[in-house]
């Protein structure tokens, strides 16, 4: 069976972080591990605490996983601090992992940052020459390419620079007002692809980000190419919209089904 190891954080609510990580990479048919970055204490209307785990424990949790179930893939999540980072690096480094997909959450939805310049610096200096795709929505995009971006052309224009400056490849997330649900992948060597989705009118997204980025990591790990496993993993996402499940009082979580 295949494998794959999410890194990131706990959400108490089950929604998003390692919790949705897990169930969709168990439901896309490939064995989920998992090294937490921080426990979370959120629910559907939002986070009232963190607690990051020391460096050492990371790395501890990360050499016990590759040294007994290797992943077949390896997707990044929420880690805010710079030596989180660091270790991550290090240890993907170390093993020689692979497939690894890196989900930069820096900004929330309301706009405010989630990672200090030291953290996001860490982030671009060391994690993403690693990464086999990078995923970040308009706000994280404008972030890593450093440059506005209000129409298609600056999706293009920013892809193309985030990829070539950090060397990986790049999937920008549309949504945020800007070409409704279509989303742009960008890689070395290769013509732009649009994505074209419909936008779901669910109001229940919790998790959406750490559920695209997991799916694409379970494609990689069964073997698809790039672009195939990105549009299986955004035909998954438009799939646990569609089922519009509502839990809680705030933004709900998908439902995880095939």
């Amino acid at each position: 069976m295949k494998t794959a190891l999410t890194i990131a954080g706990s959400d108490s609510s089950g929604g998003a972080g390692i919790q949705a990580d897990i169930k969709t990479m168990t439901v896309n048919n490939v064995y989920a591990m998992s090294a937490v970055t921080a426990l979370t204490a959120q629910n559907t209307m939002g986070v009232k605490d963190i607690m990051e785990v020391p460096p050492y424990f990371l790395e501890e949790q990360l050499d016990c996983i590759f040294t007994d179930i290797v992943p077949d893939a390896v997707k990044t999540g929420m880690v805010s601090s710079a030596p989180l980072i660091s270790s991550i690096a290090a240890k993907l480094t170390e093993y020689r992992a692979k497939n690894i997909v890196v989900d930069p959450v820096m900004v929330a939805t309301s706009g405010s940052r989630l990672m200090s310049e030291e953290a996001v610096e860490t982030l671009t200096q060391k994690l993403l020459p690693l990464a086999v795709l990078v995923t970040p929505n308009i706000p994280e995009a404008e972030v890593l390419s450093e440059m506005r971006i209000t129409s298609a052309e600056d999706m293009e224009k920013a892809a193309e620079k985030i990829c070539k400056t950090y060397g990986c490849s790049v999937l920008l997330k549309g949504g945020h007002q800007l070409n409704d649900a279509n989303d742009l992948l960008y890689r070395t060597g290769e013509p732009a692809v649009w994505i074209y989705g419909k936008r779901i009118d669910n109001p229940n997204t919790h998790g959406t980000g750490c559920t695209l980025s997991s799916a694409i990591a379970a494609g990689l790990a069964k073997g698809e190419d790039l672009e195939s496993a990105v549009r299986h993993a955004r035909d998954y996402l438009s799939r646990a919209l569609s089922a519009m499940l509502d839990l809680g009082k705030g933004s709900g979580p998908l439902r995880f089904i095939l």
